[in-house]
């Protein structure tokens, strides 16, 4: 149990808790303004501060900001097996806790003791909760102490209050289920199955987008795509393995080889020339198309609707025009088709040439064929290697993309025999389902009624352990919440009864927000009954309001009530002083 949540700066309200029923109020005071707020007075930051002594993150803790971070925060609390315990952290050491005992475990020359102080890292602290609190020791891949403390401690920062079955925003439901199976009873190793199923599918959707990426499927492609750039690679390699094998010396191969050479370069020349020729023959074409008379009859017409009327001079000059341009069209194309003709000559010839040279190359190339220098065999021998070389990881990237393409069926066909063997573990273990199904109803049923349907649906899904929390009623935000309050009551009772979590349970304000007066009445009587009878820790932040109409409906607060009282106005709170937070105090 925690008993004593303090600072060393004198104007910190060191917070005093008891076994059972523990209710921090914050009050408002007769000089509030209207303006003035209890989200001030610190009742979250409680919360925040005892995760951070319970070896939370520190990078966006409360006890990191600029106005805390110099003081150190002191958690006294009962140990398992121990006794007492005393433990502090501050804001600008945040990677070392420090315990008033050793309770760790860790040989002696790990440690920095001060006396009877003993320091330990965030990552060994961590450690030592998740073997003492949670029973967990050795390796638990998919199940964190952390984690398991979030659903004992919700925090609002981390909106953890959105849904019973999550402990912050965006939690994947294999990590959850897997840590709310150990603290069921179930078998969390093969729930944990869904993560590692989970992680291998984002994993493979990773490389198939990979894979259809242009620049990245080339790493490793399609079995189709490779399956027929393997087969052309073979049927090169075989190829030069054949020419090898066949390789013979020809003498005057080097001058055999210039001359070839050459061929090869004039047949190449040949062809861009008959590229550009035919280029600019076609142009020449279509010039000669375009080149036509120019028309001018329509022009006396329309200077006549104009009432212009054309002397016998004008039509003369107009009649010169016409006649020089028809002389300057008739040499025009007179030009354009003698450069055609000798586009086509030229064309013709390079035909003929490179006839004469095809033949001349392939006479080269047979006799090239029968063999070579000995330069040419080392050439044709380090080809040979290259190209072995790249078959090989051709061949690689197939295998890989094979793999890839049947993980899709692995994973599928692993999915189903994973939920028919959760399925099967339930089946097995009806008396922890049992358990907690009917705890969480009678729980359920205290707040609302005995004839209210009220249980817990656990059942093995697709991708993860499907653990569900429904009360029959509205879907308000005040039903939500008390789902969250019987499902926690639940999972803590279960948890402390089978020594498979600690004896308390902490809820902020919020959990309360929009409650039914007389549920919270019933909550809290019923989370006061409930601690006493398993020897548990109810630790609650309300505001007084909440507090006085539970009162008004029966409830009696005052034997639960511990100091402080916390205000909203400059000195009341937690902390003694206003300060500039992230989130709200």
């Amino acid at each position: 149990m925690l008993h004593r949540l303090s600072a060393d700066d004198a104007r910190f309200k060191a917070v005093e808790f008891s076994p059972g029923l523990n209710l921090l109020v914050a009050d408002t005071t007769t000089s509030s303004a209207e303006t003035d707020s209890r989200n001030s007075a610190g009742k979250s930051s409680v919360i925040e501060l005892v995760h951070f002594l319970l070896g939370g993150q520190s990078s966006k803790s409360l006890a990191t900001n600029r106005a805390l971070r110099h003081i150190t925060f002191s958690l006294a609390m009962d140990w398992p097996l121990q006794g007492s315990l005393e433990v502090r952290r501050r804001g600008d050491n945040p990677k070392v806790v420090s315990l008033s005992r050793d309770v760790s475990g860790v040989p002696a020359d790990t440690l920095f003791t001060d006396g009877q102080e003993v320091e330990l890292s965030v990552e060994q602290w961590n450690r030592v909760i998740e073997r003492d609190l949670f029973g967990l020791d050795g390796d638990h891949p998919g199940v964190s102490g952390r984690t398991l403390l979030s659903f004992l401690i919700r925090r609002v920062s981390a909106h953890g209050f959105n849904e019973p079955t999550r402990t912050f925003a965006r939690q994947a439901a294999a990590e959850a289920s897997s840590n709310l199976a150990y603290l069921l009873g179930l078998d969390w190793q093969l729930v944990n199955g869904y993560r590692e199923l989970n992680a291998r599918k984002a994993t493979r959707d990773q490389l198939r987008k990979a894979v259809n990426d242009p620049v990245w499927g080339r790493i490793v492609g399609s079995t189709a795509d490779l399956r027929g750039q393997i087969a052309l690679a073979e049927a090169q390699v075989e190829r030069l393995r054949a020419q090898v094998a066949s390789f013979q010396v020809v003498p005057e191969y080097e001058r055999l080889k210039e001359r070839a050479d050459q061929v090869s370069r004039r047949i190449k020349q040949l062809a861009q020339d008959d590229v550009i020729d035919q280029h600019n023959l076609e142009e020449l074409r279509g010039a000669v198309t375009e080149t036509t008379d120019v028309e001018v009859s329509y022009l006396e017409p329309a200077y006549r609707e104009l009432g212009v009327i054309l002397n016998d001079q004008v039509r003369r000059r107009f009649e010169d025009v016409k006649a020089f341009h028809h002389s300057v069209v008739r040499n025009r194309r007179r030009f354009l088709e003698e450069e055609i003709q000798e586009l086509t000559d030229r064309l013709a010839a390079r035909r003929q040439e490179r006839a004469d040279l095809g033949e001349d190359q392939a006479r080269l190339l047979r006799e090239l064929a029968d063999g070579g220098a000995l330069e040419a065999l080392t050439a044709l021998q380090t080809a040979l290697g290259r190209e072995e070389a790249a078959l090989g990881a051709l061949r690689h990237r197939f295998d890989a993309a094979q793999a890839l393409e049947a993980s899709a069926r692995q994973i599928t066909a692993k999915s189903v025999e994973l939920q028919h063997a959760v399925d099967l573990d339930l089946r097995e273990r009806r008396h922890q389902t049992d358990e907690a199904i009917l705890l969480f109803s009678r729980y359920a049923q205290r707040l609302y009624g005995e004839g209210r349907e009220a249980y817990l649906a656990i059942e093995a899904g697709r991708t993860s352990l499907s653990i569900t929390p429904r009360i029959d009623a509205d879907d308000s935000r005040g039903i939500n919440n008390m789902v969250i309050f019987c499902f926690d009551l639940t999972l803590a009772v279960l948890a402390h009864r089978h020594e498979r979590g600690p004896d308390f349970l902490i809820h902020d304000s919020h959990l309360y927000d929009g409650v039914d007066e007389r549920q919270v009445a019933r909550a809290l009587a019923l989370a006061a009954e409930v601690t006493e009878q398993e020897h548990m820790q109810y630790i609650v932040t309300l505001n007084t309001d909440t507090l006085t109409t539970a009162a008004h409906r029966g409830f009696n607060p005052e034997p639960h009530i511990r100091s402080p009282r916390l205000t909203d106005d400059e000195e009341g709170g937690l902390f003694g002083f206003r300060f500039k937070a992230t989130g709200k105090a």
